[in-house]
């Protein structure tokens, strides 16, 4: 039987917080030693490939959160537009928490290296193709063609990702409740294409 790799999540963890904190650049190796606990060996173990290896895991990581999180707002929700007001409830809830100084780590590591680093662009594209099915479906069950659903799915990430970045600038939650917002009536709005 295969030995457990105990300290390989220990070290995504600490990359996905340290990212969204501080950006991929700005974090160092041995700052991922330290807020995992692992030995620094294990960074070599686990991610031969180095640092950028460490970054396609917490890309991977990051984006299975958010997909769990947009499915479970799906399935509480009774309308994507629902689904878009809870989920900016906890993105703003998320920012304040944080004092505004965490962003969203798959969006902070994809502006440092996409597309130079092919491997972290391919983790982006199924990160953001995750959370956008998740979307998609919402809005097909709501009565919208597949077509028109993968379009407006692109316009709510989107947009909510702008607000994200709007509110670690502002330091207020009101871009990301507002673009929800604006967005849900738009969706009640638009009509079924």
């Amino acid at each position: 039987m295969p030995a457990v790799p105990k300290h390989r999540a220990p070290i995504v963890n600490a990359a996905v917080t340290l990212f969204r904190r501080q950006g991929y650049a700005s974090t160092g190796l041995n700052d991922l030693v330290d807020a995992s606990g692992a030995p620094k060996g294990s960074l070599y173990h686990y991610f031969p490939d180095g640092k950028a290896s460490i970054a396609i895991a917490a890309v991977e990581e990051a984006g299975r959160r958010v997909a769990e999180t947009m499915a479970r707002l799906a399935r509480e929700s009774r309308s994507t537009g629902d689904l878009l007001r809870a989920h900016a409830r906890l993105l703003s809830g998320w920012m304040r928490n944080s004092g505004f100084r965490d962003g969203c780590p798959i969006t902070t590591v994809l502006l440092e290296l996409a597309p130079r680093d092919r491997g972290v662009s391919e983790a982006g594209r199924k990160a953001y193709a995750a959370r956008l099915g998740v979307l998609r479906e919402k809005l097909v069950a709501d009565g919208f063609s597949f077509p028109r659903a993968e379009r407006l799915a692109i316009l709510c990430v989107s947009t909510l990702q702008g607000a994200l970045i709007q509110s670690r600038v502002e330091r207020s939650g009101a871009a990301i409740e507002t673009a929800a917002a604006e967005l849900a009536i738009l969706l009640e709005a638009t009509p079924l294409r």
